[in-house]
């Protein structure tokens, strides 16, 4: 958490960049906001700082209707708390308490339900079941505002069961009730928008590049039929087809996401996954500030580079089996060839191969090394029989080594902290350095030093 200094001068300013970093709440008021709240200042007498929204609520705020806090960047203020809370807070925003229990997600984490409530209390105030519901709401929130989607869909798109236990759940943690944000509102748009926000800088022209040069025709698409500012793909989560297409806005500091799915229950889950691919979460400044520090000016850094992502783990890990020893464009015929064979086909789209198709087929359009087919077909067979097993665990699979593991945490999960050290790529751009230098000097964010360090070849 910032010092009341900081925040007050990052409020007065309305710094973009400080944007879900922390939130004000107004005690005269008793309504909590955003950084870049477009009210009239309030005194500093009557205002309380909190590195989160739901430490707001918990003191008994509820969110401003002006600048609405359910939409700014999620907030870091986790970050450098235990790994199992880290794990349990993603797997809650991707709905695993909407699907299973308490124990079922301890049991994931290797913990005991007992130990990850006392994680809960000791960091957050809350039970885990009390944080998944006020996000269930503000993404609720989210929906209402800036969808015309009916309260029915809403309640189902952000986990609950009934309108009824919705309306309530809404009513006692928002102290707010859906028809009142909801009667102002005039969106017609009958399709299903978003706007996802993030803090600056975000250097979108390479991030769209580095995903252009590896889009999927049918899978993904990007570039002069979407407009130069947007990337979109079809999506698989859970038995869930759809697909989104992400415009870039970059005066607003936001995505602005259309996305269209099978079931509607999967939704809050679904944007979840777009925010890890987009990495519209970092909290980018602080990254910039360790590297200028610790590189200085051994190298030309981008400001605002971001971690481009891809879609779930097991795609990134059939990525990096067929990439093992090739060139980018090399890996990009595969994976072409791959998905035109197996890939499920809805119009011109298409999907990615379930684990289900690689493991029945014999791969016979494939003309590569019969050990090659062999991998990706064992490990789409260990992937159906271990979905939550971490990459560490495919080790145990013929052909399949710490680069494979390390790429597909590095796209796959968006793990921060992975120096790709043995990429040809990065071996050449690493010359440049000094000598002295040490990536581990960076860490935990070797993730963005592969990246700076693949820039500068192109």
């Amino acid at each position: 958490m910032f010092s009341n200094a900081i925040c007050q001068q990052a409020r007065l300013s309305r710094d973009p960049r400080f944007d879900g970093s922390f939130f004000t709440a107004v005690k005269t008021t008793r309504i909590y906001c955003r950084s870049i709240c477009p009210a009239i200042a309030p005194k500093e007498i009557n205002v309380v700082y909190y590195p989160s929204a739901i430490d707001a609520a918990n003191a008994g705020f509820r969110p401003c209707l002006r600048c609405r806090p359910d939409s700014a960047p999620h907030s870091p203020a986790w970050n450098g708390v235990s790994t199992s809370l880290e794990r349990a807070l993603r797997l809650i925003d991707e709905g695993e308490l909407q699907s299973g229990s308490l124990q079922s997600l301890a049991d994931r984490l290797g913990v005991s339900d007992r130990y990850l409530r006392t994680l809960f209390k000791k960091h957050l105030g809350v039970s885990p079941k009390a944080y998944a519901l006020y996000q269930q709401c503000l993404f609720a929130k989210q929906l209402l505002h800036q969808t015309s989607l009916p309260v029915t869909d809403i309640a189902l798109a952000s986990g609950f069961k009934s309108v009824r236990r919705f309306n309530d759940c809404f009513r006692s943690t928002l102290q707010l009730t859906p028809s009142q944000l909801r009667k102002n509102e005039k969106n017609s748009d009958s399709s299903l928008h978003l706007k996802l926000y993030f803090r600056p800088p975000y250097d979108w022209s390479y991030v769209h590049q580095f995903l252009k040069v590896r889009a999927i025709e049918g899978l993904e698409w990007c570039g002069e039929s979407e407009g130069e500012n947007s990337y979109g793909r079809t999506i698989y989560w859970f038995g869930c087809r759809g697909h989104f297409t992400a415009r870039y806005i970059g005066d607003e500091n936001c995505f602005d996401v259309e996305v269209e799915l099978d079931d509607i229950k999967y939704l809050k889950s679904v944007i979840s996954n777009i925010r890890r691919i987009l990495d519209l979460d970092v909290d980018i400044k602080a990254i910039d500030n360790c590297f200028s520090s610790q590189m200085g000016s051994s190298i030309a850094l981008s400001e605002g580079i971001r971690l481009p992502g891809i879609w779930d783990v097991f795609e990134a890990g059939i990525r990096a089996v067929l990439g093992q020893q090739i060139s980018v464009v090399a890996a990009h015929k595969l994976l072409f060839i791959l998905i035109n064979h197996l890939g499920e086909k809805k119009g011109s789209k298409r999907y990615f191969p379930r684990p289900q198709a690689i493991a029945a087929s014999d791969l016979h359009f494939f003309k590569i090394p019969s050990a090659r087919k062999a991998t990706l077909k064992a490990f789409a067979e260990f992937y159906m029989a271990n979905p939550y097993a971490k990459p560490e665990a495919w080790l145990t699979i013929k052909g399949i080594g710490p680069w494979t593991i390390n790429y597909a945490k590095f796209r796959g999960l968006s793990d921060p902290d992975i120096y790709l050290g043995g990429d040809l790529g990065v071996k050449k751009a690493a010359k440049e350095l000094p000598e002295t230098f040490d990536p581990d000097s960076v860490a935990p964010w070797r993730s963005y030093l592969t990246l700076h360090l693949w820039r500068q070849l192109s």
